[in-house]
């Protein structure tokens, strides 16, 4: 079992396929892509059945909170996966995660059974537990790139695509398959900063128009399905009554009308 804690700030920012190809090509000369290359994560994220936890993010609050069990690749239910805690506060990110074969993290959140013996981190998930009713609510997967910093390997940028999700059948085994958040070929770029901005990726900013932007996945997806819904309850508003017409012959129309 491992475990393992990250503060951070993230950066999070849009960029078309065309700026993409040529941003990256002038990151590489600063930062080197890591071992493993492009691959699939894949996210299930656990809410109330009132979706509270993402709800009360998107309101942008100084402090919120998520719960997600993450996998790299699909795995089989006896691979290991990650269940985070991650809260965000004041722009610092705080993520905290234990390793765990993945039948052993179902069993936990879905029956309380604890994977191993008491840790300080999983003591905190206990809590959280405890204060929330959690079930999963969607799978998240996309591809990533990952680069890291030649100088400071601390100083990490990410590149996610195809982000897409789906809200049934929420299992890591079963793939990654899902509705696609962007028609279009969006890549989210997250910069990671443990210690500072290095002067010449600002530069780089500023050279590319490339501009932060307030955003989250897990966010998007619920605003994308509550729009939805909303769209499909007032298209049912406007759908007219439509009754077929009845035939009184004219006798019977004098008898009742008098």
């Amino acid at each position: 079992m491992a475990q393992t804690v990250f503060n951070r700030v993230e950066k999070k920012y849009k960029l078309t396929k065309e700026k993409y190809d040529q941003f990256l090509e002038r990151l590489l000369n600063h930062m080197e892509i890591d071992q493993f290359g492009k691959h699939t994560i894949s996210n299930i994220y656990y809410d109330t059945a009132d979706n509270v936890l993402i709800r009360r993010s998107i309101e942008k609050p100084a402090y919120k909170e998520k719960l997600r069990l993450r996998s790299y690749g699909t795995p089989s239910i006896s691979d290991s996966v990650f269940l985070e805690i991650k809260k965000k506060y004041d722009r610092i990110v705080n993520k905290r995660r234990i390793e765990l074969p993945l039948q052993q993290a179902y069993d936990y959140l879905n029956s309380g059974i604890q994977p191993f013996e008491s840790t300080q981190i999983l003591n905190e998930m206990d809590y959280f537990l405890s204060l929330y009713d959690l079930s999963p609510k969607l799978l998240l997967a996309y591809e990533r790139i990952a680069l890291f910093g030649k100088e400071d390997s601390e100083f990490r940028v990410t590149f996610d695509t195809n982000i897409r999700s789906r809200t049934e059948d929420l299992h890591l085994e079963h793939g990654s398959h899902g509705k696609l958040l962007f028609d279009d070929q969006t890549h989210l770029m997250e910069v990671k900063i443990t210690n500072s901005t290095p002067l010449w990726f600002s530069k780089l900013l500023s050279e590319y128009e490339i501009y932060n932007s307030s955003f989250s996945k897990y966010g998007s997806v619920y605003k994308k399905q509550q729009q939805e819904l909303a769209n499909l309850n007032s298209n049912k508003a406007k759908v007219p009554t439509t009754t077929n017409p009845v035939f009184i012959p004219e006798g019977e129309y004098d008898f009742i009308a008098g």
